[in-house]
């Protein structure tokens, strides 16, 4: 099918906007092998809006749409059920690249941009191993992550950390381990969860209103 013209209103204008920080995180996140695009359907001789590395390519801000990227637009336009693919190319020197293009859906459902991620994988391997792993340099706390499947389950096990550190801490009188472990829980988010509260007291063996006393006492 042919190209298509985008009209975008000021709220999808907005909503690829708000990609512009999910792209620098996942540029951060890969590295200087990684280059990221936003694209803006609206123009297409000038749709880059938004590049991370864009050296990788030659590219900068006010670039065109390639002509690769867009056959693939075409194609997912055609295909409602298509909103993501990949692929593997090769640019002008030669070098090897994998490429992701996601569509990035306005507030009517229909596409009004496209994300893409291009992993230029002929970058020395020593580098992207370098990369990937911690060094002395890095700034990075000492994290130690659980998944789980609920928020019960994360209440449950954010008090288990909160209760052993408190505990193990002889400073900490028994009068004020609780309002300690609270506020631990506090500074980790957990009372932004539903029912998190009375889960907690219930669990410390307090009144939910003695919680909420620790944490007013906490926000004074």
């Amino acid at each position: 099918m042919e190209s298509q013209s985008f009209s975008l209103s000021d709220h999808d204008r907005a909503i690829l906007y708000s990609y512009v920080n999910v792209a620098e995180g996942v540029a951060e996140f890969l590295g200087n092998f990684c280059e990221v695009v936003i694209h803006n359907l609206e123009n297409m001789d000038h749709s880059v809006m938004h590049i991370i590395n864009g050296h990788l390519s030659g590219r900068q801000v006010g670039a065109s749409i390639s002509e690769v990227t867009l056959s693939f637009l075409n194609r997912m336009m055609a295909e409602p059920n298509l909103n993501h693919l990949y692929y593997f190319a090769k640019n002008k020197r030669g070098e090897t690249f994998k490429s992701s293009i996601s569509a990035i859906m306005g507030e009517k459902e229909n596409i009004i941009g496209l994300l893409c991620i291009n992993m230029y994988l002929s970058s020395p391997i020593s580098d992207l191993v370098h990369f990937m792993t911690p060094s002395e340099s890095t700034k990075q706390e000492n994290i130690s992550e659980t998944f789980v499947e609920n928020t019960v389950e994360l209440m449950l096990h954010a008090l288990e950390e909160a209760k052993k550190a408190v505990y193990s801490n002889l400073s900490i009188s028994s009068s004020n381990k609780n309002k300690e472990i609270v506020s631990t829980l506090y500074q980790k988010g957990i009372f932004n969860l539903k029912d998190s509260v009375v889960t907690i007291a219930d669990h410390l063996g307090i009144s939910k209103n003695t919680v909420y006393m620790h944490i007013r006492n906490m926000n004074k």
